[in-house]
């Protein structure tokens, strides 16, 4: 082979590697085996599940209050005595949805009414899209859901009284929440 083959050849070697130099780090660091995130525990839904129960009974409404890890499994339910036998599984499914979408169902009720989202979300296995779910947010990161079902809508569904009571919920555990590590 001639020199200036092997000359020709040794810079586009070169080239190359110098091009991908600045990518190597971004692909070791985005090659990561193992993620860590913060998920909220029994406990903490526990208390969550039972101070929206409280905050709804204060208004003098009966509910269902259901509450999901980050990863969407049920953590905490609680249904008051009077409260439909249809609110457990509608609560559960607010909680979901909220989590899972990285959304509070009422933002997402409101989208798909202005057709911001497709019709077609609502369909999604378990979604629900109406007021009354909520993310549970702790320091930027989402750790799970909460929703709440049977109280009357309210106004709208950015004002409903289930999404009042699930934010209850939130605001009983966000202290205790902020200090954990």
């Amino acid at each position: 082979m001639p020199a200036n083959a092997t000359t020709t050849k040794l810079q586009t070697l070169l080239f190359a590697v110098t091009l991908l130099l600045p990518v190597l780090p971004a692909y070791a660091t985005d090659n990561v085996q193992m993620h860590t995130f913060h998920s909220i525990n029994l406990e903490a839904a526990s208390k969550a599940a039972w101070a929206a129960v409280q905050a709804c009974r204060k208004l003098g409404y009966s509910v269902a209050v259901a509450v999901v890890d980050r990863g969407g499994n049920l953590q905490a339910l609680l249904r008051d005595r009077y409260a439909g036998p249809h609110s457990v599984e509608t609560a559960t499914r607010k909680a979901w949805t909220a989590n899972s979408f990285r959304q509070n169902t009422n933002d997402l009720a409101a989208m798909l009414q202005e057709g911001k989202i497709p019709r077609q979300v609502q369909h999604n296995p378990g979604a629900l899209l109406v007021g009354g779910g909520l993310l549970i947010e702790i320091r930027g990161e989402i750790i799970g859901g909460i929703g709440v079902s049977g109280a009357p809508p309210g106004e709208s569904e950015l004002d409903s009284i289930d999404g009042a009571c699930a934010q209850a919920g939130i605001n009983a555990v966000k202290d205790d929440l902020e200090l954990a590590e």
